[in-house]
C-alpha cells in the first residue's frame, strides 16, 4: 500500500471546505480551517499520524485511499492541499 502526506497550508485555506465533500477525513477545525481527523470517517477504520501547528496540518496514512486525498486536494479552490507519495 502507498504511504503517502497530505498537507493543508493554513494560510491559503478559506474555509471553503470543498475538500470535505471529497474524503470525510477532512472537517472542520476550531479555527474555521479544514483539518484532518483520522478517526471522522464513519465508514473506515482509519489510522494516520496528525501534525498541526500554526503554519499547517501534516497527516500522513498508509492506506488504500490516496486517491480520495487527491480528490480533495484537486477540490481545493484555493490549492491550499497536496498530497505526495513518500518512500518508505
Amino acid at each position: 500500500m502507498p504511504r503517502y502526506d497530505v498537507t493543508i497550508e493554513k494560510d491559503a485555506c478559506d474555509g471553503i471546505f470543498a475538500c470535505l465533500t471529497r474524503d470525510p477525513r477532512f472537517v472542520e477545525g476550531e479555527d474555521g480551517l479544514a483539518t484532518i481527523d483520522p478517526g471522522a470517517d464513519p465508514v473506515y477504520d482509519c489510522e494516520g499520524a496528525v501534525t498541526d501547528t500554526d503554519e499547517r496540518v501534516v497527516a500522513t496514512f498508509d492506506d488504500d485511499r490516496i486517491d480520495e486525498a487527491r480528490r480533495a486536494a484537486a477540490a481545493c479552490p484555493t490549492d491550499a492541499i497536496a498530497v505526495r507519495e513518500v518512500d518508505e
